[in-house]
C-alpha cells in the first residue's frame, strides 16, 4: 500500500537507512576518500543512497532530490518539494565501530522543511517532526531545554576560540558528538542545551534537525541570526546556532558582538 503521509514516508526512509547500515556494521566495507577535504565514503553510504532515492522518488516522482552521495543536478531548483538526505551522517564514526552515526531525511517545500526524521540505529532512537505538529523521539514528545546554569553546548573545540566571539565566548560546558544531525536531535530532546558550528554546513546534515529543533520549541539560524533556507543553488549554510529562544539570543549576541 503506498505511503501517503509525508512524515511516515521520511521516517520509514530513515529507518530503512539504519537497517542497511546495521547489516554492514563492523564488517569492514570498502572505503575510499572523496578528495578535496570531503572525507571518506563507503559502499554502505552508496547502497543507502540508492535505496532511499528509489523509495522516496518512487513514492513522490515529481519531487526533487539532494543527497550527499548523488551528483547534484540543477533540476532540483525547479521543484517546489525536494527530499534532502544524508545517507550516513557520521561515516567516520560508523567505520570506527562507534554508535554516533545517524540517518537524516527531510522534505522541504519552497526551501522550508515540512517533514523530517533522524534515525540513530545503534541507540534505537528515531526523532521526527512535521511542520506545526511538534517533535518526537520514538513517538514521545520532546522539547528543548532552558538551562538555569552553565549551558551544555555541542560544538567542536575550535568553535570556542575567542576569534569567533566578538562579544566574548560563552561560559558553557562543551561537548561533542560526531554527526551534525544527531547533535541537533540531542538539542531537540533537551539532552543538551545548544549546538553550534561556525563552519559552513551542508543542507543534508542540518535540514532535518532544523525542523525537529524548531518543532521542539527551539530556534535555529545561521551564525548571523538569519533563518535557514534550504535547497539553494549552493546547498551550504554559513554556520548554525540551535538552542532554546533565550539561549539562542544570548549566543547570537556574543557571536555578533
Amino acid at each position: 500500500m503506498p505511503v501517503t503521509d509525508d512524515l511516515e514516508l521520511v521516517t520509514q526512509a530513515a529507518q530503512l537507512a539504519g537497517e542497511i547500515a546495521l547489516r554492514h556494521f563492523g564488517r569492514a566495507p570498502r572505503v575510499w576518500d572523496k578528495g578535496q577535504g570531503q572525507g571518506p565514503v563507503s559502499e554502505v553510504d552508496l547502497e543507502i543512497d540508492a535505496h532511499l532515492k528509489d523509495m522516496l522518488l518512487g513514492a513522490r516522482p515529481d519531487h526533487g532530490w539532494l543527497s550527499e552521495e548523488t551528483p547534484d543536478s540543477p533540476d532540483r531548483l525547479g521543484c517546489a518539494r525536494v527530499f534532502i538526505v544524508d545517507p550516513l551522517d557520521g561515516t567516520r564514526a560508523y567505520l570506527a565501530g562507534q554508535d554516533g552515526f545517524a540517518h537524516p531525511v527531510c522534505l522541504v517545500e519552497h526551501g522550508r522543511p515540512v517533514a523530517a526524521a533522524i534515525h540513530v540505529p545503534r541507540l534505537g532512537q528515531t526523532y521526527s517532526a512535521a511542520l506545526g505538529q511538534g517533535a518526537f523521539c520514538n513517538g514521545a514528545p520532546v522539547s528543548v531545554a532552558a538551562p538555569s546554569g552553565r549551558a551544555r553546548v555541542l560544538a567542536a573545540r575550535s568553535q570556542f576560540d575567542a576569534g569567533f566571539w566578538p562579544g566574548g565566548p560563552p561560559e558553557a560546558e562543551r561537548f561533542f558528538r560526531p554527526a551534525l544531525a544527531w547533535r541537533l536531535a540531542l538539542v531537540a530532546d533537551g539532552a543538551f542545551d545548544a549546538m553550534l558550528t561556525f563552519k559552513p554546513a551542508w543542507h543534508w546534515d542540518i535540514a532535518a534537525g532544523a525542523l525537529i529543533v524548531e518543532e521542539a520549541g527551539g530556534r535555529v539560524s545561521d551564525d548571523r541570526g538569519n533563518t535557514l533556507l534550504f535547497n539553494t543553488e549552493t546547498p551550504l549554510a554559513p554556520g548554525v546556532i540551535a538552542a532554546s529562544p533565550v539561549l539562542h539570543a544570548e549566543l547570537l549576541a556574543r557571536r555578533l558582538g
